[in-house]
C-alpha cells in the first residue's frame, strides 16, 4: 500500500441528534453524532453503561459480523454500527464522538438517511490537519464460501465501489448490481437512502429469537416470494445499492482512507471486515517497516 495523496481532516460543526426504535432491543435509542478534534477517529459511547464505556471504530475491536457489524466485547458493545458508519464516512467525516444509550444505534428505515441528514442538518468543519489516501499497487482480494472482494489499484484518485448480487434462480431477490464512484455527494444522492433487506424466513427467525419485537415487515424492506412485504422498492436495485452502504461503513473500520476500486460478490459482514483487516495491517505493517528502513 502506498500514499497517493492527502485530504483534510472533516468533523461536525455542531451536535446533532438521532431518535429512534433499536431493531434488536427494542427500546427508544437516542443518539448523538458529536464534534471530535484533529486525528481522533470516530468513537462510540454508550452514555446508559455508568463508566460510559468508549469503543474505537476500529477492526481491531470488530467482535461480531452474523448479519451486522459489532465492535466492543459483550454487554459493553455496540451493534448493527454499519450504517452509522457508512453515514461518516460516506461524508467524509473523519473525526466524531457517536454517543447512544443502548447497545445499538437506531434502526429508523434500516438506511443510513437519517444519519445523514442529522449530520448535513449539523454542518461540517474543515480541520487544520490532512489524512493520507491509500491505494494499492496490486490487487487485494479476500474470498469466503464463494463470495469475494477485491481492492483494485485505483484508475483516479477516489474510491469506486461495484456490487454483484446474485442469490440464484430461486430467490425472490433478482439478480442485479451497483456501482459508482463513492463521493459525499454520490453517497447522498445514490447510497444513503438504501435500506436493509432480508427474507421473510429470516425475519420470522430473528422474531423467534425475540429480535425485532416492534419492527413491522413494512419498516424495511422484508422479501417474501414475489418481492417486498407491504413495501415498494425505492431503486430497482436496491439490495445491490445497500450493500455498498455496508461495505462503506465496514470498510471504515481500517481505520485510513482508501482509494480504489471495490469489487463484490455477494459479500457480508464477514467479508468486508476481513478486508478491512487486511488493509489496516498491510498500511501500519508498511508504516513499521518505512521506520525501521529510516
Amino acid at each position: 500500500m502506498k500514499i497517493i495523496s492527502h485530504r483534510s481532516q472533516r468533523t461536525i460543526a455542531a451536535a446533532a441528534e438521532v431518535r429512534g426504535i433499536g431493531y434488536l432491543t427494542g427500546k427508544l435509542v437516542r443518539l448523538r453524532f458529536l464534534p471530535a478534534p484533529a486525528s481522533t477517529g470516530v468513537v462510540f459511547v454508550r452514555t446508559d453503561l455508568g463508566s460510559r464505556i468508549e469503543i474505537a471504530a476500529h477492526v481491531s475491536n470488530v467482535t461480531g459480523t452474523h448479519r451486522r457489524t459489532t465492535i466492543g466485547e459483550g454487554p459493553l458493545g455496540v451493534g448493527l454500527v454499519e450504517h452509522v458508519l457508512a453515514a461518516l464516512a460516506g461524508l467524509h467525516v473523519d473525526n466524531c464522538r457517536v454517543e447512544l444509550d443502548a447497545p445499538e444505534p437506531p434502526g429508523l428505515d434500516g438506511s443510513a438517511q437519517g444519519f445523514v441528514d442529522a449530520i448535513l442538518g449539523a454542518g461540517l468543519v474543515v480541520q487544520k490537519e490532512t489524512r493520507a489516501v491509500w491505494a494499492t499497487d496490486e490487487p487485494v482480494l479476500v474470498e469466503m464460501r464463494g463470495a469475494t472482494l477485491t481492492l483494485h489499484p485505483p484508475a483516479q484518485q477516489e474510491l469506486r465501489a461495484s456490487y454483484l448480487l446474485d442469490y440464484g434462480a430461486l430467490s425472490p431477490i433478482v439478480p442485479q448490481n451497483f456501482s459508482h464512484d463513492i463521493t459525499p455527494e454520490t453517497f447522498t444522492a445514490q447510497i444513503a437512502c438504501s435500506r436493509t433487506f432480508l427474507l421473510e424466513q429470516e425475519a420470522l427467525m430473528l422474531r423467534e429469537q425475540g429480535l425485532g419485537r416492534r419492527t413491522q415487515f413494512s419498516d424495511l424492506l422484508v422479501f417474501g416470494p414475489h418481492g417486498p412485504i407491504n413495501n415498494r422498492l425505492r431503486f430497482g436495485n436496491e439490495p445491490a445499492r445497500h450493500k455498498v452502504l455496508d461495505l462503506i461503513g465496514d470498510l471504515s473500520l481500517c481505520g485510513h482512507l482508501v482509494a480504489g476500486h471495490l469489487v463484490a460478490y455477494r459479500s457480508g459482514h464477514p467479508l468486508n471486515t476481513e478486508l478491512a483487516r487486511v488493509v489496516s495491517e498491510r498500511i501500519e505493517g508498511g508504516a513499521v517497516s518505512r521506520r525501521r528502513a529510516a
